[in-house]
């Protein structure tokens, strides 16, 4: 039974998409068969794994309504063991739709149920909202990973998303955890970084991942040649980041017994 990873922080630019298709790459060049959501209207998923919006048939949304199957939007990407269900700006209306449908949390896990069946790890790349699609995500994952910048503001956002994340523990999925807080963009020197890291650990203590993702180049260049850093430049500390990352997730989940 694979495993379903919703990374999500309502706060944009924070490394959401960086870090699923990053990720992704990084599972699926291990040789795990990882399926990505891309779950954000504005599709930044999509775009840095090269894929052509325009090209397009079936996307989440059409996966979402009922309208196909996930293996129906789902395609197999350029990047070993990576399939995508894309998604294009008609997913922007879908959390207006949704709340009027009978189980209108639950459609996403419906949706990408058998998935779960023929893949190691599904990522969902959230929106950066916390609105219905984003409640959709949680109530479908196991876990939610929170990147984070280490700025003040971010604090602010950090307790809103955890509120949430309880009330869809409380209503809809009382098996949701959170996989890990992450340090994104993550710059040593600044001072500010040493006291937001503290306060996290302080209010989180054991959910922060001790790998952190500098602020680094290729992560920034990667997405526009439609690649994976992995893939674009195998050596650069985001490369390797996102490398170590994936081996603090899998030595968390054998100490889970996952």
């Amino acid at each position: 039974m694979g495993k379903v990873i919703a990374v999500s922080n309502q706060k944009g630019g924070v490394g959401k998409s960086t870090t699923v298709v990053n990720l992704a790459a990084v599972f699926g060049n291990r040789g795990e068969k990882v399926l990505i959501i891309d779950f954000d209207p504005q599709g930044n998923s999509t775009t840095s794994l090269g894929v052509r919006k325009k090209s397009i048939r079936n996307t989440v949304y059409e996966a979402l309504m009922g309208e196909c199957t996930v293996f129906e939007a789902a395609a197999p990407t350029e990047f070993r063991g990576v399939s995508l269900v894309p998604t294009t700006q008609r997913l922007s209306g879908a959390s207006a739709q949704l709340i009027s449908m009978r189980g209108k949390a639950l459609k996403l896990r419906e949706a990408i149920e058998q998935a779960r069946e023929f893949y190691d790890r599904i990522f969902i790349d959230c929106p950066p909202t916390l609105d219905m699609l984003t409640v959709n995500a949680l109530t479908a994952a196991d876990s939610v990973i929170i990147p984070i910048q280490c700025e003040f503001l971010s604090l602010e956002g950090l307790a809103e998303l955890n509120s949430t994340i309880k009330r869809v523990q409380q209503s809809y999925n009382p098996q949701l955890t959170i996989e890990g807080i992450l340090f994104t963009m993550y710059v040593e020197r600044y001072k500010v970084t040493g006291q937001i890291v503290k306060e996290v650990k302080k209010y989180f203590p054991g959910e922060v991942f001790e790998t952190v993702i500098p602020r680094n180049i290729a992560l920034s260049e990667a997405p526009g040649f439609g690649m994976p850093a992995l893939y674009y430049d195998k050596k650069s500390k985001g490369s390797r980041a996102y490398e170590a990352l994936a081996k603090e997730m899998i030595k968390r989940d054998r100490r889970k017994g996952e």
